[in-house]
């Protein structure tokens, strides 16, 4: 747990006086102002190896950015993990996007439907954490003048290369920890980090994906749940 607590640590130190240009107004980074109920995550659920390890992109607006958990929709941490610690603020708020912890009222569907699954399948969070984690690659959140959230593939690569570097240090620092069986990609951005991390550490765990349980796609409005189960069943993961 030590190991895994200073390398995401590390991966704050790393990210914390990164500067970005326009169009990017406001950076979220929650494992500053979120660090609590994200340390109590990663004590609760992150210790010892892991038979699958999901992995996300990013911060969402109503999920990791109010409880510092990965697709952390408020009801999916509090009620079924058992985690509600006191979240701070950004340095800089967005006034479209407040911080309002675990008193947020907005629901993060993409959370909803992940966790949603989770807890259909495996009944309580101890038996699913036990050998399944969920991370996200990056916990930076970039939002425009308008309050619009900006994914880190819009972004310029000379300004993401320091984030990438630093994300994928930590990536591949949990990936030796946990020493996953399978590596799976909750979306195709995920699962390129997950490839470019095994690549690097040389391990035999499988790779694999899921489609990503965002509103924003069509597919995943049409029985996400379902969807993702099928795949993980073809993927011999379930």
């Amino acid at each position: 747990m030590k190991a895994l607590l200073a390398s995401t640590r590390n991966l704050a130190d790393a990210l914390r006086d990164l500067e970005f240009s326009a169009p990017v107004s406001c950076v979220y980074r929650p494992l500053d102002y979120a660090w609590q109920p994200y340390r109590r995550y990663l004590e609760n659920f992150g210790s010892g190896t892991k038979r699958v390890l999901f992995l996300g992109m990013n911060p969402g607006p109503f999920g990791m950015v109010q409880t510092g958990v990965p697709f952390g929709e408020v009801t999916a941490v509090r009620d079924w993990m058992g985690i509600e610690e006191p979240v701070g603020k950004p340095a800089t708020e967005h006034a479209k996007r407040p911080v309002e912890g675990f008193h947020c009222q907005r629901s993060e569907v993409s959370g909803r439907r992940l966790w949603g699954l989770f807890a259909q399948r495996f009944g309580t969070a101890s038996a699913f954490f036990h050998d399944h984690f969920v991370l996200n690659f990056c916990p930076l959140v970039w939002m425009s003048a308008s309050g619009a959230n900006l994914t880190p593939n819009a972004l310029p690569t000379v300004e993401m290369a320091p984030v990438e570097q630093a994300c994928m240090q930590h990536l591949t620092e949990v990936i030796d920890l946990m020493r996953p069986s399978f590596l799976i990609g909750v979306g195709g951005f995920a699962e390129e980090r997950l490839r470019r991390a095994a690549e690097t550490l040389g391990t035999t765990a499988r790779r694999g994906r899921i489609l990503h349980p965002s509103p924003a796609s069509p597919a995943a409005n049409r029985g996400w749940a379902e969807a993702a189960t099928r795949q993980l069943v073809d993927q011999g993961v379930w």
